[in-house]
């Protein structure tokens, strides 16, 4: 997930956080260059959901705060430039 800038809460990636990288990686495209109808649920999920994402984040290594910060980022920036390191909406 390079291209958020989040960072891992772990050092050493098990086979499990990188199952659960893969399947934010597939909802943040699904946002970005997806049908409309995927592209708004996969936003409502990023965006809205509380519970889920914030598991998801856990169980991929990452901090689902930051996570959310750097998709508000791209969302602000119309995902057009890289966002600044600690770069909050």
């Amino acid at each position: 997930m390079n291209y958020t800038g989040a960072q891992t809460i772990s050092h050493e990636e098990t086979p499990e956080q990188r199952m659960w990288k893969a399947v934010l990686a597939t909802t943040v495209d699904e946002w970005l260059s997806g049908p409309l109808r995927r592209s708004r649920e996969a936003e409502e999920y990023l965006f809205n959901n509380q519970n889920d994402f914030r598991q998801v984040c856990h169980s991929a290594g990452l901090d689902p705060d930051q996570f959310r910060s750097r998709l508000q980022c791209l969302r602000k920036t119309g995902a057009r430039r890289p966002c600044a390191n600690g770069a909050h909406n």
